[in-house]
């Protein structure tokens, strides 16, 4: 994989995520993700991947509107285990578990992400005004 082309994977899935075409974002991004994971088990023997907090946030969020709820509660099960104070991760975990219906299971993720505030506004919502 070259980055230049890398880029503009990346670029076409972040597109799609903005039009809306949440479902192809999600399965553009899944790629990107497994490639970056698998290079970096490869050259790190596994290790931590904080480089891909914000692909992954990507990822989660596509599996979020696309109705992947399994899928978005997996990744940001992950990242919230890798990156424990990261407010956002926590914040969207909580809406998917709430949007799963898993109210009483969403209150942890939700009270976390309002105790470790500060998170970067990536609005569940981004046609929104």
């Amino acid at each position: 994989m070259t980055s230049s082309t890398f880029a503009l994977r990346l670029s076409l899935a972040q597109q799609q995520f903005e039009r809306g075409e949440y479902l192809a974002a999600s399965r553009a991004l899944a790629d990107l993700v497994s490639e970056v994971e698998q290079e970096a088990a490869a050259s790190t023997g596994g290790q931590s991947l904080h480089p891909t907090t914000d692909l992954r946030l990507l990822l989660a969020r596509a599996y979020f509107h696309s109705a992947q709820l399994g899928r978005a509660e997996a990744v940001l099960r992950r990242l919230t285990d890798e990156c424990p104070t990261d407010a956002y991760a926590h914040l969207l975990l909580g809406r998917t578990l709430s949007r799963a219906g898993r109210h009483e299971e969403a209150a942890r993720p939700l009270a976390l992400a309002q105790v470790l505030g500060d998170y970067e506004d990536k609005d569940l919502h981004p046609h929104r005004a």
